[in-house]
This record gives C-alpha cells, sequence and structure tokens, in this order.
C-alpha cells in the first residue's frame, strides 16, 4: 500500500503546491492519474518515489518512508518517465547492466514483451525510433515486477496498433500485489484499462473514484435533447449537439467516456462529488 498523509510541499519562492493532501494507492489496481499541465501530477509522482521530499506530512511505500530511498523499496519500484535518454547500446546489454538493480527481473518476460512490441532484439537503443524506444521502456518496466509501475504519458509516441498492444499487456501484467500508477492526458488511449480515477488540480485531489462506482451512478449521453435538467451533472457542446453527464437512473452499469468525465470534474468538481455523497440515491427499478 502507498499512503501520503497530510503532505505539504512547496517549491522555492513559490506557494504552497500540496497542503495537507492525502492519497491512499491499494495493491492490484490501475490509477489513472490525470490533471492539466502544472496540477502537479509529476511532483506526486516524484514523492511517492522518494524524488521530493514533503515539507510537512508523510509518504509511506509499502511500509518504508519513501524519503529514506531504502534499496529495498527501490527495488521495488520503477518509473517510465514522458521524456527520456536511452544510451547508445544494444537492448542485451542494456538488460545485463540494469536488471541485476530488480530482484525480481523476468528475463523471459522481457522477451516476451518485446516481441509483442515487434522490436528487434539485436538492436541498438540508438536506431530506435521514439515509440519503439518507448516501448522498450515499458517492457523493460514491466519485466522488473516491481510491485510499483509509475508511467508518465506512456502512450505519447504510440502508433494505433501499438496502443492496443501496450492496453494488453498492461491489462495482464497486474496482480493482486502491484499498483501502477499512469499519468496522462491522452484519456481516451485508457478506457478499459483503469480500475480508479484520480484527477489533481492545483495541488489537490479533488475526484478519487473507482470507475465501477463511477459506472453504476453515472451514464454519459451524447444527445441530451429532451433529459430532464435535474438528471443532468455536465454538459458540452459536441458536434453541433448537447453532450454530457448524467445521473445514471437505468439501472445498468454505463459505459465511461473519460474525456467527459474529465471536463465535467474540471468545470463542477463539487457537484459531481456531490452526486456520490448522495446517500439517497437510488436507481430506478
Amino acid at each position: 500500500m502507498i499512503q501520503l498523509q497530510d503532505v505539504q510541499f512547496g517549491y522555492k519562492k513559490k506557494k504552497l503546491l500540496f497542503d495537507n493532501l492525502n492519497l491512499t494507492l491499494q495493491p492490484g489496481y490501475i490509477y489513472g492519474l490525470l490533471g492539466k499541465n502544472g496540477a502537479g501530477k509529476s511532483s506526486l509522482l516524484k514523492h511517492i518515489a522518494g524524488l521530493l521530499y514533503p515539507d510537512r506530512g508523510s509518504c509511506r511505500v509499502f511500509g518504508y518512508d519513501a524519503t529514506d530511498r531504502n534499496p529495498n523499496m527501490l527495488q521495488d519500484i520503477y518509473i517510465i518517465p514522458e521524456e527520456f535518454n536511452l544510451p547508445g547500446m544494444s537492448l542485451n546489454a542494456f538488460v545485463k547492466t540494469n536488471a541485476v538493480f530488480y530482484a525480481k527481473f523476468n528475463h523471459e518476460q522481457f522477451d516476451s514483451y518485446i516481441r509483442e512490441f515487434d522490436i528487434p532484439a539485436d538492436a541498438k537503443l540508438s536506431t530506435l525510433s521514439y515509440g519503439q524506444k518507448k516501448k522498450f521502456f515499458i517492457s523493460f518496466g514491466l519485466a522488473t515486477n516491481a510491485r510499483l509501475l509509475i508511467l508518465d504519458e506512456p502512450t505519447n509516441g504510440l502508433d494505433i496498433p501499438s496502443k492496443s498492444q501496450f492496453r494488453k499487456i498492461m491489462a495482464s501484467a497486474l496482480d493482486e500485489e502491484k499498483i501502477i500508477v499512469i499519468s496522462t492526458h491522452q484519456v481516451r488511449d485508457l478506457e478499459n484499462l483503469i480500475d480508479n480515477i484520480v484527477v489533481l488540480e492545483h495541488g489537490n485531489i479533488i475526484f478519487n473514484r473507482n470507475i465501477a462506482d463511477i459506472s453504476e451512478r453515472m451514464a454519459f449521453e451524447y444527445n441530451l435533447a429532451g433529459v430532464p435538467e435535474d438528471e443532468i451533472l455536465y454538459s458540452e457542446d459536441l458536434h453541433g449537439r448537447r453532450a454530457g453527464i448524467v445521473k445514471n437512473l437505468s439501472g445498468f452499469d454505463s459505459r465511461v467516456d473519460m474525456e467527459l468525465l474529465f471536463n465535467g470534474i474540471v468545470k463542477d468538481a463539487e457537484k459531481i462529488n456531490r452526486h456520490f455523497a448522495n446517500q439517497n440515491y437510488e436507481s430506478s427499478i
């Protein structure tokens, strides 16, 4: 488990970014960390990985204080950043040099992933395209079998077939001991993959809900004509029609449109959260 408790943090000469931030991440889930540029997503991930230290409060990762950067904790964390530089060496040389830092690294898994991603096993990293380098990095990260995998914009640079492969591989890689955190703007790339959505805005967590709960309590409509206003939680113009989020009164789980959801949360998180807090909510029969 990962637990941030009453975290306060600010960069030098700037106002506080986090003020009493609290967040708990449980094993066995893929978390989608969403937020606009400057919301604090990268800083939050760096706190979890022990790369930034809170001014006050605590961040504990699998029982360790993240600020101690205990080797037993670090071998169970792997970060795939949005921007990276890979050395001019072969894939095999990179694996040989770096896999030793991860006690659970599985070479057979790594070989399987690069085959799935169509990456030549004998290639040099410097000859790969950006998308291939990203797929290599993802393959290596998954093969570490680290209990915490952090991915920052993992689908940037991937073509459509590669995005499909990514979703397939990520879904199969999760187990009951792992926590996967994906920070992204490409929300549509993660539909049907994310278990829990966390939205960060101005250093505050304004939404944190399980997809199953969202699917049960909300419906996403692309033509709100005829829908009573008291059932509408959020609306926007979409291709000449009024689309949005409504109360799910059907009694059936809906398909979650993550882009509409994110837009609705950013516009009026209080209204969205109030809908979930309403204990008198009942689906129609």
